[in-house]
């Protein structure tokens, strides 16, 4: 091999190595209909938060001559109102539970309460960890193995938060915040009723 192409092969394995796991691909963590708000780079410097997302789950408004989602019904002042309140909460991978917190405080919508949020912190077999906060209702134990897709909590509205929601956040062995995607495969739009 000549020198020339020992040095684009370097160039070629130090690029890959580089942004190799930079994101994650993840289960969806709802069988709704969610959509999902992401933390721009830099906006928090935590590793649960930072390159993370909130997603909230929508339902439908229906009247004469409308329809189309929107996440609450009501003026959405109470957490009932939210449409995706005590929803299921999905596994995002076939992954081990390494810890849980719980915040036992229910905050009420728009009203944010300092603290930290119930959250359950999943790593992989490559080692990349898979944060879900805000949840509620934890089913899952430390140390337990879950399958990806399974229920482990419902959804809350809890530590820093101001309406029912989940938090994703996802990083690497030495703490670097990673991107989350979601499997398409495992998203499903469910029919209103």
């Amino acid at each position: 091999m000549s020198i020339k192409a020992k040095l684009l092969l370097l160039v070629i394995l130090f690029t890959f190595k580089s942004y190799a796991g930079t994101s994650i691909k993840i289960h969806a963590i709802h069988k709704e209909t969610f959509a999902c708000t992401e933390h721009w780079d830099g906006q928090f410097k935590y590793a649960g938060d930072a390159l993370g997302t909130d997603c909230v789950i929508g339902g439908w408004y229906e009247d004469d001559k409308r329809l189309f989602q929107r996440s609450f019904t009501n003026n959405g002042f109470e957490n009932e109102d939210w449409f995706g309140f005590k929803k299921n909460v999905l596994a995002p991978c076939d992954c081990t539970v390494t810890k849980i917190h719980i915040n036992p405080i229910t905050n009420q919508p728009g009203v944010m309460t300092p603290g930290r949020a119930s959250s359950i912190t999943f790593q992989t077999k490559e080692g990349l960890s898979v944060l879900l906060a805000h949840v509620r209702e934890v089913e899952v134990k430390e140390g337990e193995t879950v399958k990806r897709g399974t229920v482990v909590a419902k959804v809350g509205n809890n530590g820093y938060s101001r309406n029912p929601h989940i938090h994703i956040g996802a990083w690497d062995e030495e703490g670097k915040p990673i991107q989350i995607q979601f499997d398409q495969s495992t998203l499903a739009l469910i029919d209103r009723e």
